[in-house]
């Protein structure tokens, strides 16, 4: 399961849905570091270089990785409930 909205926090929480889901891939593992919207897209990116140079998360490429809603006959999406992506 994923949040239902961006993760980036300024003043206040981001209500945006997440379209990006952004991770850190390494030379042997990747890393979910959480869900993005398009608007914090480029900041979100600039504060994983920094925190990444600090040596506070892994040193390696960081990935947007666009998120899809998928229904499947085991579980069943009403268009309805989907979040507008």
């Amino acid at each position: 399961m994923l949040p239902n909205r961006c993760s980036v926090k300024e003043e206040r929480d981001c209500v945006n849905p997440p379209e990006f889901i952004i991770s850190v891939g390494t030379e042997n593992d990747e890393y979910m570091v959480g869900v993005t919207c398009q608007r914090h897209k480029d900041t979100i990116s600039q504060k994983l270089s920094i925190l990444q140079r600090e040596n506070k998360i892994p040193k390696g490429k960081i990935k947007f990785t666009s998120i899809k809603a998928v229904g499947t006959e085991c579980i069943r999406s009403d268009p309805d409930k989907l979040i507008q992506l």
